[in-house]
C-alpha cells in the first residue's frame, strides 16, 4: 500500500511541472436551453469533455462506437452489437451513470446501461464527466458519468434531415431528424432504424458469427412551449425497441435470442425569474426484456421495472455564489422470471453550492442524502475547486464520496433465497482528482491524477447450499493517469484537428492484491481529420492495452491496435438542400481481436453515408 501512496505523490508532483490540461470543453449553454443544470454550473473543478456532431457522425452508429474511440472509457462487447459493459477509470459497468436531461437511467434491475441500446446520432452532443458524481447524479456515478442532453431551440427555424447508410455484413441504417421553432415554440423529432445480418468472419477460422443478427428502433421527440416570458413547458420522449440473436463464442455456437423495450418520459415545468430559478420535473422510465435461451422454442425469462420520478429544483444566485435545493422522490417497483414482486420508495435531498470567490478561482461544495425502505443509505458529499493561475493555465482539484444502490437483482433475486438478500449494502467509495491545463492559440494540453478507493463492492457468489447470491465482501482500490493533446491548425481554406487521448489504469483487489479483470493498463486513441474546401479526410487510431480475464491473473487477452479511416465531401443544392456523403473502413488492418475472451469482433468492414438536409 505503501507503494501506490508513493505513486499518487509522484503523479501529482510530476502534475505540478508538468503544467497540464483538461481535455473538456466548457459548457456554455444558455439556462433556458439545457435542463441539466448541475452538469452547467456545479462542474467547476471536474473534467468534463464535449463530444460534438462533428465527431458523432464519424461513430454514431452506438455509444458505443462513439465512446470508445474518443473517451478514455473501455467497453466490453459479447461480440459486436451484443450487449456492451463500460469501465471508466478501471470500475465495473454499473459503476458508469447514464445521465438523460439530468435524471440517472441506469437499469433498476441489472444497474447499468447496455451502451449498443443508444443512438447518439439523436443528440447533439454527448458530455463525458470524469470522476465521482453520485451527490449530483445519483447512484452509480462513481467511474464517471455520459450525459444525454437535448436542446431547446426557441427561433424562427425549420429543417429535415435524411441519413441513409449501408455497410458489410448486410448492415442498414436510416436516421430521419426534423425540428421546427418559432419564438414561443420548440419541437423536434428523431427516429433511427438499424439492422443487420452481423455475420462477419471469425479471422483464422473458417466460421462466422452466424447468430448475431440484430435490428433496432430509437425514437426521440421533444417539445417545448413558453406559457409566458418567464415560464416554460418542455416534454422529453425516448423509446428504444431492440431485437438480436446473441453471439456465440469461437468455441461454442449459440442459439440465444433477446427483446428489450425502454421507454423515458419526462415533463418539464420551468420559472425563471431573474436570480431565481425553479423546476418541476415528472418523468416515468419502463424497462422490459425476454431472454430465449433457445430462439427456436417459446420458453423465455423476463423483467421488468417502472420508475415514477418527482423532482423540484430551486437554484437561487446572490452575488458570486450559486444555491441549488433539490428534492427528489421515486417510486420503483420490478418484476420477472427471477425477481418477485419488488418495491423501492426513495427520497434524496441535495443541496449545491458555487462560489466564484474572484474571477480566477471558484470552488463547490455539495451533500446529498437519501432515505429509502430497502437499505441504508450513506451521507454523500463532494467538493471541488478551479484556479486560474493565469489566462492560459489553471489547476483543479476535486474529492468526494460516492455510491451504488443494490440493484433489484441483488436485493430480490429470488435463487438468493426465499426473499432474496435484503442485508445487502451499497458499494461507497472515497476519490481525489488532481487535474491542470494550458491553452494555447492552437493546442490545448491535460494532465489529471485520480485515486479511488471503494468498500464493500458486491460481488454474487455461492451460498452453503449451492445457491448464488450477492454479498458485500470485495475492496478494491484504483488509481491512473489521463493525458490529453489537441492540437488545431488552419491555413486559409485549409483545416486540421488532431485530438489524442491516453490513460493508464490500476484497479486492485485489496484481498488479493491482483488486477481486476477486464481493465486494461493502458489504453490510447488519436483522430486526426483534414478539412480542405468541402472535402474531409479523417483518420481514427485505438490501442487498448492487455485485460486479465480471470481474478488471478492467470489468462488474459493480448493488447491490439484498431484503424479507421474515412472520407466526405459536403455539398448543397439550390441553397435550399444541402448534405454529405462518405466513406469509412473499420478495421482497415483487418486485426483479428476480441475485448471479451473467446467472442471474436469483426474483421476489415465498410460503411458508406449519405445526408441530405432540407
Amino acid at each position: 500500500m505503501a507503494n501506490n501512496k508513493t505513486f499518487l505523490v509522484v503523479l501529482m508532483v510530476f502534475q505540478v511541472l508538468a503544467l497540464n490540461a483538461q481535455s473538456g470543453n466548457t459548457i456554455v449553454l444558455e439556462e433556458v436551453i439545457l435542463s441539466d443544470v448541475k452538469l452547467l454550473h456545479f462542474s467547476n473543478g471536474i473534467k468534463v469533455t464535449v463530444l460534438k456532431d462533428s465527431v458523432i457522425q464519424r461513430n454514431g452508429t452506438s455509444l458505443t462506437d462513439l465512446l470508445q474511440f474518443n473517451s478514455t472509457i473501455y467497453f466490453k462487447e459479447n461480440g459486436y452489437g451484443m450487449i456492451s459493459s463500460p469501465s471508466f477509470r478501471g470500475t465495473n459497468a454499473s459503476q458508469t451513470a447514464v445521465v438523460w436531461n439530468g435524471i440517472n437511467i441506469n437499469s433498476q434491475l441489472s444497474g447499468q446501461t447496455d451502451f449498443n441500446t443508444i443512438s447518439p446520432q439523436n443528440y447533439k452532443d454527448v458530455v463525458v464527466r470524469s470522476g465521482g458524481g453520485s451527490v449530483q447524479f445519483g447512484s452509480g456515478a462513481i467511474g464517471g458519468s455520459v450525459h444525454l442532453n437535448d436542446t431547446f431551440l426557441f427561433q424562427e427555424h425549420y429543417y429535415n434531415q435524411l441519413v441513409f447508410g449501408y455497410g458489410s455484413f448486410q448492415t442498414k441504417n436510416v436516421t430521419y431528424k426534423t425540428a421546427y421553432g418559432t419564438d414561443k415554440w420548440s419541437l423536434s423529432l428523431g427516429a433511427n432504424y438499424k439492422i443487420s445480418e452481423n455475420d462477419y468472419n471469425y479471422l483464422g477460422t473458417d466460421r462466422k458469427n452466424e447468430n448475431g443478427a440484430y435490428n433496432n428502433l430509437d425514437v426521440k421527440a421533444t417539445v417545448g412551449y413558453f406559457l409566458s416570458k418567464a415560464k416554460v413547458l418542455k416534454l422529453y420522449h425516448n423509446t428504444f425497441i431492440g431485437d438480436r440473436d446473441f453471439s456465440g463464442t469461437i468455441t461454442a455456437a449459440a442459439k440465444d435470442h433477446y427483446k428489450d423495450v425502454t421507454s423515458r418520459s419526462l415533463l418539464e415545468w420551468g420559472n425563471f425569474n431573474g436570480h431565481k430559478i425553479s423546476r418541476v420535473k415528472l418523468a416515468y422510465l419502463y424497462e422490459k426484456y425476454r431472454y430465449y435461451p433457445n430462439k427456436e422454442k417459446s420458453d423465455f425469462s423476463y423483467g421488468s421495472s417502472n420508475n415514477l420520478i418527482f423532482n423540484y429544483d430551486y437554484k437561487y444566485t446572490v452575488g458570486n455564489f450559486i444555491f441549488n435545493g433539490i428534492a427528489d422522490f421515486n417510486v420503483i417497483s420490478a418484476e420477472g422470471t427471477n425477481i418477485e414482486n419488488a418495491h423501492r420508495n426513495m427520497f434524496s435531498g441535495t443541496f449545491l453550492l458555487t462560489h466564484h470567490l474572484s474571477e480566477k478561482f471558484r470552488y463547490g461544495v455539495n451533500i446529498r442524502k437519501e432515505v429509502v425502505n430497502d437499505y441504508d443509505s450513506p451521507l454523500l458529499f463532494s467538493m471541488d475547486t478551479n484556479y486560474d493561475v493565469s489566462d492560459r493555465y489553471s489547476i483543479n482539484l476535486n474529492a468526494s464520496k460516492n455510491y451504488r444502490i443494490p440493484t433489484f437483482n441483488d436485493l430480490y433475486w429470488v435463487g438468493a433465497g426465499a426473499i432474496g438478500n435484503k442485508e445487502v449494502t451499497p458499494e461507497s467509495s472515497f476519490q481525489a482528482e488532481l487535474g491542470q491545463h494550458i491553452k494555447g492559440e492552437k493546442y490545448t494540453l491535460g494532465l489529471t491524477a485520480y485515486y479511488i478507493i471503494s468498500e464493500d463492492l458486491i460481488q454474487w457468489k455461492p451460498n452453503d447450499a449451492g445457491n448464488w447470491m450477492p454479498v458485500n465482501i470485495k475492496d478494491a482500490y484504483n488509481y491512473g493517469l489521463e493525458a490529453s493533446l489537441d492540437l488545431r491548425q488552419q491555413w486559409h481554406i485549409h483545416q486540421l484537428s488532431w485530438k489524442n487521448l491516453y490513460a493508464y489504469s490500476k484497479s486492485v483487489d485489496k484481498d488479493t492484491n491482483k488486477q481486476l479483470i477486464y481493465v486494461p493498463f493502458h489504453k490510447i486513441t488519436s483522430n486526426i481529420a483534414y478539412q480542405y474546401k468541402a472535402w474531409e479526410l479523417y483518420h481514427q487510431l485505438l490501442y487498448n492495452g492487455q485485460v486479465y480475464t480471470t481474478s488471478d491473473n492467470s489468462d488474459f487477452l493480448q493488447g491490439y491496435v484498431l484503424s479507421n479511416i474515412g472520407v466526405g465531401r459536403s455539398f448543397e443544392i439550390d441553397k435550399v438542400i444541402s448534405g454529405k456523403i462518405g466513406v469509412k473502413i473499420n478495421n482497415l488492418f483487418n486485426k483479428n481481436y476480441q475485448n471479451v475472451a473467446y467472442r471474436p469482433m469483426p474483421n476489415r468492414n465498410y460503411q458508406l453515408n449519405i445526408s441530405i438536409k432540407f
